[in-house]
């Protein structure tokens, strides 16, 4: 095995060691249910590594995001079905405990459940990730635009399920008060 093999697979199996809980959970949000998690964990594992790629754990971690959110919606495309996302935490709900927090996952799970894939896809990579418009519309592919009407359209979606959605930054509130940005 020659030397820069070697530092890919030994990244591989850092990447996996310190971040692989947190981009399973990634990938569980983006497929909601764990054998297309893991499989799709395992698919962006083998097309980050399968060439030797000079990356640090930080930048790898970025972009095995990158490959997950673009190998799922070719996923999804390419079967024409929607996955469900069935809630945005890892924790096994008998684990849980806490039945406002089950019946809290279980209202979120419902209303991902009825968005598009654009639209899950755009809340799920603000919100859940968060990217910026701009930073959405490069990773997806699609206009500044499209992504706000996108994040317009779910984030209204979403408020009629879960109720008034309170927004972190003083753009989200102003983006949804105006109906989105023109």
């Amino acid at each position: 095995m020659d030397g820069a093999r070697r530092r890919s697979d030994d990244l591989m199996a850092e990447v996996v060691r310190e971040r692989g809980s947190a981009l399973g959970a990634y990938a569980y949000l983006l497929t909601g249910n764990t054998r297309d998690a893991e499989d799709l964990l395992q698919d962006a594992l083998v097309k980050t590594f399968v060439r030797a790629r000079s990356l640090d754990l930080t930048s790898a971690e970025g972009y095995l995001r990158r490959v997950m959110v673009t190998t799922w919606i070719d996923g999804v495309r390419r079967r024409n079905q929607w996955q469900r996302v069935r809630h945005l935490l890892t924790r096994d709900e008998r684990d849980e405990g806490h039945a406002e927090q089950v019946a809290a996952r279980q209202d979120v799970q419902a209303a991902l459940d009825g968005l598009s894939r654009r639209q899950r896809a755009c809340v799920v990579l603000r919100f859940w990730d968060d990217l910026t418009v701009h930073e959405i519309a490069d990773r997806l592919g699609l206009a500044d635009g499209t992504v706000k009407r996108y994040l317009s359209t779910g984030v209204a979606r979403l408020s009629e399920v879960l109720g008034p959605i309170a927004l972190a930054r003083p753009d989200d509130v102003s983006f949804v008060l105006d109906g989105g940005a023109r």
